[in-house]
């Protein structure tokens, strides 16, 4: 229930349907996703040590406002913690792991023609736990686990302004074959050229704020 509960919120709130900026309450929560406190209260600690909700005490939750630089920041740790478990997944993952990868490179590709953003945002939040528990280090997941959901939201928030999602849903189809392939060092290569694509973006961004 409680992994439930979260992706529910995790979802919404990268999606924007709880919108940056917003407050709210765990009985708001609960009313609106159907579970209980208990559960709605054990997935907002997760989210909040994700950066993804405030606690603010005896004032409610608070979904976080983007925050560029913030962004920039996560981008340096990301690339040399991704890199890792890309580069190990593709080299540890089981067959059935790398069939999964294969479905998953066919989803990518599919949204990528469809347009179909939240498609794009699931398979991409499955994509990420994939390759999380084919790489197999604990170390290594628990950094990134601080990270996706915060580059998703920003993400969604700004991808219209470039019409990224194409290019997106392309480049991670490119990780997810190399993966699936047992190719070490085209994994890398294909993550650094979404993370390419990624803070160029990004960096488009803050200079379209900035115009």
């Amino acid at each position: 229930m409680v992994d439930m509960a979260y992706e529910w919120i995790e979802e919404a709130i990268v999606t924007l349907r709880l919108a940056p900026g917003s407050t709210l309450s765990e009985l708001h929560l609960s009313e609106m996703t159907g579970f209980g406190r208990t559960p709605i209260r054990e997935a907002v600690q997760r989210l909040a040590r994700e950066h993804l909700i405030v606690v603010l005490p005896q004032r409610g939750l608070l979904i976080p406002p983007m925050d560029v630089a913030k962004q920039l920041r996560l981008l340096e740790t990301r690339r040399e913690v991704e890199r890792l478990i890309a580069r190990s997944a593709a080299r540890k993952a089981t067959a059935e792991q790398r069939a999964h990868f294969t479905r998953l490179a066919k989803e990518f590709k599919s949204s990528a023609r469809s347009g179909k953003d939240v498609e794009f945002v699931r398979a991409d939040r499955e994509f990420n736990e994939l390759c999380l528990v084919a790489a197999r280090n604990e170390f290594a997941e628990g950094a990134m686990r601080l990270l996706h959901g915060l580059a998703r939201r920003f993400w969604y928030y700004h991808y219209k302004e470039a019409a990224d999602l194409p290019t997106m849903a392309r480049l991670h189809a490119e990780v997810a074959e190399a993966i699936a392939a047992g190719e070490v060092k085209h994994a890398g290569d294909a993550l650094d050229a979404l993370l390419d694509n990624i803070e160029a973006f990004t960096r488009a961004t803050v200079l379209g704020e900035r115009a």
